[in-house]
């Protein structure tokens, strides 16, 4: 699959909110677009139970119904997609082939967009109580949990900042972390005990999540002593970190210590007509507004590439 029906102006690799949110701009501008993802449109929102903050949209509202009406523009403006696993991209000159199992694709722009993965505990009742109870995300679901008990399992910055903004909501926050002390910063760790809301729960693994429809405790167990215990709680938020989805990207773009792509304000890499937007870009929020954002912008800045 190299002929000339598989050659565009832009390639999309994911089709999140920020692929999306490109492809809008792309096929606007009347710029040949195709977006290649391999799982489901709409990426990780469509796990969030319920959205109440993106601006314009009257919530609380289901993340699949926003990134659904974001596929219904772009492809109203002559978005093309196909679903594929991409394994790689070759640049050769001005053109950038994008290797799939489905067959190669050629362009002179490619914005990457194909996201990040939470880390998963691993544990049963993690999948069955995604979006009822579990979370991956206190800015996204936090008011969900307003003045009930919530536990945060983690060890880093991550899991501080979490259980610090659920502060906001929750009546209660245990923080639950396998070893004694804390990755994280440790003004973090102390700005978390002063609030007064939080409880450390160290030396502690999480065996089971357990409820009825949604999340009613945690089974755990000390590490150190082997004593276990069941913990009620309302919800748990998963903070163990995140990996970006750039393995088909080694040696091809400059990434972070995290793996996650260096982009400049323009959202270009340091490989001339690649650019990435969203969660996979290194310092990125991680939330849907700032990654249809990036997708702006990385278009944006596509469409000016190719004028040059």
């Amino acid at each position: 699959m190299n002929d000339a029906s598989n050659a565009y102006d832009v390639i999309i690799i994911g089709g999140g909110p920020a692929g999306l949110s490109a492809g809008i701009y792309t096929a606007r501008s009347s710029l040949r677009s195709l977006l290649i993802e391999r799982g489901a449109i709409g990426g990780q929102i469509v796990n969030t139970g319920l959205v109440e903050n993106y601006p314009g949209v009257k919530g609380p509202v289901g993340g699949f119904e926003i990134t659904q009406v974001m596929y219904e523009q772009a492809t109203g403006f002559g978005l093309v997609t196909t679903y594929a696993d991409v394994s790689g991209i070759t640049v050769e000159d001005k053109n950038k082939i994008v290797r799939t199992a489905e067959g190669n694709f050629t362009a002179p722009v490619v914005i990457i967009a194909s996201g990040s993965e939470r880390q998963k505990l691993g544990v049963p009742g993690e999948a069955e109580y995604a979006g009822k109870g579990v979370s991956y995300c206190a800015t996204c679901d936090g008011a969900f949990f307003r003045d009930k008990v919530v536990a945060v399992v983690g060890g880093g910055n991550a899991a501080l900042t979490e259980a610090l903004e659920l502060t906001h909501f929750a009546s209660r926050i245990i923080l639950i972390h396998r070893r004694n002390e804390f990755r994280g910063l440790a003004v973090l760790a102390e700005k978390a005990r002063a609030t007064g809301k939080v409880d450390f729960l160290l030396d502690t693994v999480i065996d089971e999540i357990i409820g009825d429809r949604f999340v009613t405790g945690l089974k755990v167990t000390n590490v150190k002593t082997g004593e276990q215990q069941v913990i009620p709680v309302a919800g748990l938020f998963v903070a163990i970190g995140f990996r970006p989805n750039t393995g088909y990207l080694q040696g091809t773009v400059a990434l972070d210590e995290q793996g996650a792509v260096i982009v400049d304000n323009r959202m270009a890499t340091n490989v001339s007509g690649i650019f990435a937007a969203g969660d996979i870009r290194s310092g990125s929020i991680r939330q849907v507004i700032a990654a249809a954002g990036d997708g702006a912008v990385a278009a944006v800045n596509a469409g000016r590439y190719l004028q040059e």
